[in-house]
């Protein structure tokens, strides 16, 4: 059908029928797009962080299921079972020399990868070829060679020696005590999030006592800092970016070695004196 126009030149325009009209306005809709599926190390964070694991074993886990990738070429671990992951532990003996523990590490990461993320369970592995695990005698020192050593130390690392030989801290848990979690009128020591994320109460040497009250008068007297320094060690990522003013009973922490508040006398002397 087409529509003539009289004019000087004849021009016709052609118009659609209705059927073809109709067809020229249909609009198809596409497939919503779903969203993009998390890639696996980031299901493997998620995982271990549902189940309240540390961070510690977040690192190592995903370090161990990314080299396990890597060993077999960037295929993908879903596409893979046993057969690779006994030539991958097998790698880690025989080649890389790894120690018993390390080579155990790394088949708890693959475990937690199949069994937790993937949903598959490896058969026993049995053609694993397994690190030898030394045979070793435990160091014990003595008495007077213990005194020997704390004897030699001074400062923040005699306070910080003390604690860990008197009380039995490990190395974060000294680093991470707060003043608050020490009561000197019970002689306890209240360590939080400890190994397993779990609580527990030691005992306050007697030996470190008054060196550690004499310290904390010591930082008490120096010019205050601000309210995100006020911790014992260094800061990690599990810890508040900020934490609220102490309450007056409660001192400045104890530090490591390096903190402005725990340089020596000579530091301290060169400080200016808080104003009155």
């Amino acid at each position: 059908m087409a529509i003539a126009i009289r004019s000087n030149s004849q021009i016709s325009y052609p118009i659609p029928s209705a059927g073809a009209f109709t067809a020229m306005l249909a609009v198809r809709e596409t497939a919503p797009t779903g969203a993009p599926k998390p890639r696996l190390l980031d299901r493997v964070r998620e995982a271990i962080r549902a189940r309240h694991y540390s961070r510690r074993t977040e690192k190592a886990y995903v370090h161990w299921i990314r080299r396990y990738i890597f060993f077999h070429g960037k295929r993908h671990p879903a596409e893979m079972g046993a057969p690779e992951v006994t030539a991958f532990l097998t790698s880690l003996a025989v080649h890389d020399k790894v120690a018993a523990s390390t080579q155990n590490q790394a088949l708890s990461a693959l475990l937690f990868l199949y069994r937790e993320v993937l949903g598959v369970e490896l058969p026993w592995l049995d053609d694993v070829v397994r690190a030898k695990r030394p045979q070793c005698l435990p160091v014990v020192l003595t008495r007077d060679e213990v005194r020997a050593v704390l004897q030699r130390l001074d400062g923040v690392s005699r306070l910080m020696a003390l604690l860990l030989y008197g009380a039995g801290l490990r190395l974060l848990e000294c680093c991470h005590l707060r003043v608050k979690d020490i009561d000197f009128a019970t002689n306890q020591i209240v360590i939080r999030d400890g190994k397993g994320r779990k609580d527990r109460v030691t005992m306050l040497p007697a030996a470190v006592k008054a060196a550690l009250i004499a310290h904390l008068e010591r930082a008490r007297a120096t010019p205050s800092r601000p309210p995100a320094r006020r911790r014992l060690g260094r800061a990690t990522r599990r810890a508040p970016a900020q934490v609220p003013e102490r309450r007056p009973g409660v001192g400045l922490a104890v530090g490591l070695p390096g903190h402005a508040l725990l340089r020596g006398a000579s530091h301290r002397a060169a400080s200016p004196s808080p104003p009155p």
